[in-house]
């Protein structure tokens, strides 16, 4: 399972994978796959042949080796490597994006989350754990066979005791009464969020916090819009997540494909050559973005219920 669900544990993977377990196959950083061990399982890849016989027993975060002699690492599946690996049904939020919606949204363990549409259940997932072990997340998508597939997702995470899927337009059709005043936070990812954001409005607690995800800023206006007859605070942000190399190198070999170069002056020398004698090339350490950019995916946009009225 993703995490411990027993009030009684600590959130911690200390342990001995088991047979049954899902673990987390790690080849390369960019290949990754989820596997659920069993006695007599197999798993076949360029590395060799790996019995899951010989995982069992081991702890998380071992090197496992194969037949030849290759190997690969047995992590524990936390919902940072599941959203890397769970299969894409829709366009998923990825962890810039759901650190940030996490914190804005004031979710503690506890608390009560309403969540349309599931999608992937990228975020649902880490929702879950953010509200381990006592609270509980309910999400809804309009597509049945996105629910259905998404439920069994959580069952073979073990989160099933921590979210609860359902089936429902909630643009035409608001989510259901029985959540009227109880939930600490809402989160909107629909094509026309205005539409839901009455409802939203009547099922959240004094103060709670509603986050709406749209990809174009459209969207974001007329919610905004919709926003102001219920909520105050309300902030619109983007993500944009870069990753940069940090090495010692000289200007020419430290330029990207475009000519582009950050340098993070913090020291200069000429590094000696092979031969004893100094590099005539001055040496800094510089730091250059590699990879692709995560540009923009979409708007967040909060706003909390306001108390007046």
């Amino acid at each position: 399972m993703l995490l411990p669900v027993d009030s009684t544990e600590k959130l911690s993977f200390n342990r001995c994978i088991m047979d049954g377990d899902l673990v987390i196959v790690y080849e390369r950083h960019d290949v990754m796959k989820p596997i659920n061990v069993s006695e007599k399982g197999v798993l076949q890849n360029r590395f060799g042949v790996f019995k899951h016989s010989d995982w069992i027993g081991k702890p998380f975060g071992s090197k496992a080796f194969s037949s030849k002699g290759g190997f690969v690492y047995l992590l524990a599946p936390t919902p940072e490597l599941w959203t890397l690996v769970l299969s894409h049904r829709t366009q998923i939020l990825y962890i810039a994006d759901i650190s940030f919606v996490i914190m804005y949204l004031e979710i503690v363990p506890g608390c009560v989350v309403l969540e349309s549409g599931t999608g992937s259940g990228s975020l649902t997932t880490s929702l879950a754990r953010a509200v381990a072990p006592n609270g509980h997340v309910y999400t809804f998508d309009f597509h049945e066979q996105r629910a259905v597939s998404a439920r069994e997702d959580f069952e073979r995470t073990g989160l099933s005791s921590l979210v609860t899927v359902g089936v429902r337009d909630i643009q035409g059709e608001g989510f259901p009464d029985e959540f009227i005043g109880r939930a600490d936070s809402v989160f909107l990812d629909l094509p026309q969020p205005w539409l839901a954001i009455p409802s939203a409005a009547k099922m959240l607690q004094q103060d709670g916090v509603l986050c709406s995800f749209s990809p174009c800023i459209e969207q974001v206006q007329r919610s905004c819009e919709t926003l102001k007859s219920s909520f105050t605070d309300i902030r619109t942000f983007e993500i944009l997540l870069h990753t940069y190399e940090v090495r010692e190198g000289n200007l020419a070999s430290l330029q990207d494909s475009d000519g582009v170069l950050a340098s993070l002056k913090s020291s200069k020398k000429r590094p000696r050559s092979t031969n004893g004698q100094e590099d005539s090339r001055p040496q800094s350490v510089m730091a250059r973005r590699i990879g692709e950019v995560r540009g923009h995916t979409g708007y967040l946009t909060f706003a909390r219920l306001s108390c007046i009225g």
